[in-house]
């Protein structure tokens, strides 16, 4: 069990590099845009799709304030949600949910890595911190539940 306080964006990347590393079943995320994550890096598709491979049930959620950017600047997460859809799912929370301004990446019920403000780098990183976490995948799950749209890796039209 560990928890550590991150304060730069330089530490906020290696949390996240270290948080995906032990990602075996699931990845759940929310964010504004996915654009600070830097999820198109070769070493964090490896990770994505390695769990994505391995076929579990909701490997991968993915809550966003403001799905624009993903759909325009992440091909290679698109060609995954396409590839792996029946295990993958991307949505645009509704308006109602503009206000809030954390982020949360949540890893096998068990390790997070939580920002305070989505401008900011200050966050937490918690390893095997079952019980800490556990809020946070409620409140996930309630995002979740919201709705919203949801983000198709193909565009519809003639």
């Amino acid at each position: 069990m560990a928890r550590e306080l991150i304060t730069s964006w330089a530490d906020y990347q290696t949390a996240l590099d270290r948080l995906l590393a032990f990602a075996s079943q699931e990845i759940r995320i929310y964010d504004e845009d996915l654009s600070s994550l830097k999820l198109e890096s070769e070493p964090r598709q490896t990770h994505i799709k390695r769990i994505l491979q391995a076929g579990h049930e909701d490997t991968l959620q993915i809550a966003l304030r403001n799905a624009s950017p993903f759909r325009q600047q992440h091909p290679v997460l698109l060609k995954l949600l396409s590839a792996y859809g029946h295990l993958a799912a991307v949505q645009e929370t509704p308006p109602q949910l503009a206000h809030l301004r954390d982020s949360m990446i949540l890893v096998d019920d068990k390790h997070a890595l939580i920002r305070f403000e989505r401008d900011l780098p200050r966050s937490k990183l918690l390893i095997d911190e079952i019980d800490e976490i556990r809020p946070y995948l409620t409140r996930f799950r309630e995002i979740w539940t919201e709705g919203g749209e949801s983000v198709s890796a193909t565009t519809l039209g003639l």
